[in-house]
């Protein structure tokens, strides 16, 4: 467990609430499913890639210590904390104010502006886009994925969010809204200032992703946040399963495995039009699973290709499983009633859901 000194930056807020350890228990349902939480009576410590929160429930309040290592971890602790006691205390919160170290308002520490630069397919079905931007360091660590945020569309001059004094992002409105999907770095080069964008192509107003790279020009501009979904940790064994939507982080995965791990990598696509090359220095057991003609988040193939996969018993081993949210649920159930494995030695996520249109930037931070 790392110490509090293990932390250059905090910040602190006492919020009373009329029923303290009702919400501390929600927060700690919640988060528990997204980092460590260990809980000692009125007290709690969430430890997650990004940072600490420390919460104890004293005199009708709900103390919180935020722990980070730079400005931009600690504005993420703070956001998340603050965004689930606001939703779970309804009408009873009250003001939230941090003291302390990080940004009391003002531009997102997080994020960033970029422009289009180049726009090329990858496969009939996949399109990669290129943005530049400043100051991309950040992005090389803490997770794979980011949140674009697409500006209406004949807007010269977008507004973007900004740091409310609660610690939560203060959205633009009205005809300013932003529309935001989460998506993954494909590639990041530092130096020059670019990333890679990997969209899947669909068709209609349901999928702003799609439509922007379709329609991306150079100089068009574009927001990002980010970065999360936090770090594949070091194992020996692999288990990479996702469908076309999860194929560029994959992808970084393999690239980023050392020659003395083994991958096993099953990939829903619709034909073989759709794979890609993929490089690792790893020992890589892959196959492509194909379904046709059969409507993405309808089958049963990724889910029976994971379970057909031994998975052995006496190494390291590391399972990771994203795509449609009924496929994705059904593999983390089997991973871990199961298969028995522990919360750090898997991560099942939901990128889509069949029948939704994607996620909203108000929803939270990636």
């Amino acid at each position: 467990m790392a110490e509090h000194t293990d932390f250059p930056m905090r910040a602190t807020t006492r919020i009373p609430l009329s029923a303290p350890e009702a919400i501390l228990q929600q927060l700690c349902e919640h988060f528990v499913e997204h980092c460590e939480v260990i809980v000692n009576g009125p007290k709690a410590r969430f430890e997650a890639s990004y940072g600490t929160a420390l919460l104890e429930c004293e005199g009708g309040a709900l103390c919180v210590t935020a722990l980070g290592h730079d400005e931009s971890t600690l504005s993420y602790v703070k956001m998340a904390v603050a965004e689930h006691v606001v939703e779970y205390a309804g009408e009873d919160t009250p003001r939230i104010v941090w003291t302390g170290d990080g940004m009391k308002t003002g531009p997102l520490p997080f994020f960033r502006e970029m422009r289009v630069v180049g726009a090329r397919d990858i496969t009939p079905r996949m399109r990669r886009v290129t943005l530049a931007g400043a100051d991309l360091a950040r992005f090389a660590s803490g997770g794979l994925h980011i949140r674009l945020l697409f500006p209406p569309q004949g807007l010269a001059s977008p507004s973007w969010p900004t740091l409310g004094e609660d610690g939560r992002i203060v959205w633009p409105t009205g005809a300013a809204k932003l529309t935001g999907r989460i998506y993954t770095i494909r590639s990041l080069d530092i130096a020059r200032g670019e990333i890679d964008i990997d969209f899947v192509i669909h068709e209609g107003d349901a999928y702003p992703g799609a439509g922007f790279a379709l329609k991306a020009r150079p100089g068009d501009i574009v927001g990002i946040t980010g970065p999360g979904g936090g770090d594949t940790p070091p194992a020996d064994w692999y288990l990479l399963a996702g469908d076309e939507t999860a194929l560029p982080a994959i992808a970084r995965i393999l690239e980023d495995l050392p020659s003395s791990a083994q991958a096993v990598v099953r990939i829903e696509v619709p034909d073989a039009a759709e794979e890609q090359p993929l490089t690792s220095a790893a020992n890589v057991d892959l196959a492509w699973l194909h379904r046709g003609q059969v409507e993405a988040g309808t089958t049963t193939l990724l889910e029976n290709a994971v379970r057909s996969v031994a998975i052995p018993g006496d190494r390291r081993v590391f399972a990771w499983a994203c795509g449609e949210h009924k496929t994705f649920r059904a593999i983390r159930k089997y991973l871990r009633a199961e298969r028995g494995l522990a919360r750090k030695q898997h991560m099942a996520a939901a990128f889509w859901r069949r029948g939704f249109d994607g996620d909203s930037p108000e929803a939270g931070e990636a």
